[in-house]
């Protein structure tokens, strides 16, 4: 049920342009502290999540671990998707609580 909930919210955050999916355009996002939280696909490459990791570090930005790349591209109705950023500090806080 707690996995319907994420994927729900993160539709309606898509709907809403409070999101940006792909590896370079969510570091460009973080890099100008836009991004407030970062989805991460626990099956990411071990370089990109590195590189996601030590991003989101240096500017403070939370990072949350989701199952796969399947759902987290499902949610947003796209293909698989490894990495996701939200832009909006409400979805963001609401995100952070139904995946911790």
């Amino acid at each position: 049920m707690v996995k319907h909930q994420w994927m729900s919210l993160l539709g309606l955050a898509n709907r809403a342009r409070k999101i940006v999916s792909g590896e370079e355009l969510v570091i460009k996002e973080v890099r100008q502290s836009r991004a407030k939280l970062v989805l991460l696909s626990k099956d990411a490459s071990e370089n990109t999540a590195k590189k996601v990791h030590d991003k989101c570090s240096f500017y403070n930005i939370p990072v949350v671990s989701v199952p796969d790349r399947y759902l987290l591209g499902q949610a947003i109705g796209k293909d698989a998707r490894v990495v996701v950023a939200l832009v909006d500090a409400g979805f963001a806080a609401k995100m952070k609580t139904l995946l911790d």
